[in-house]
């Protein structure tokens, strides 16, 4: 199992990093999601079929992309 930990400028409430730890948990191999709303980090802990730039790419589309 390997994670990651994304820093994602849009969270700014409870609300946010709810729909982000919903969104990632439905992803398969996805096993652990936490976002924080204070730090802005999102750390995901996955396997495969799950991949770092899998889980990018649905940050971006939930309008919630990592900063670079």
């Amino acid at each position: 199992m390997e994670q990651i930990i994304y820093e994602v400028p849009g969270i700014s409430c409870r609300h946010c990093t709810h729909t982000i730890q919903m969104e990632l948990s439905d992803m398969p191999g996805v096993t652990s999601v936490s976002a924080d709303v204070d730090t802005k980090f999102v750390t995901v802990s996955f396997e495969p079929p799950a991949t770092p730039e899998a889980i990018e790419k649905l940050l971006a589309e939930i309008n919630y992309p990592v900063k670079k």
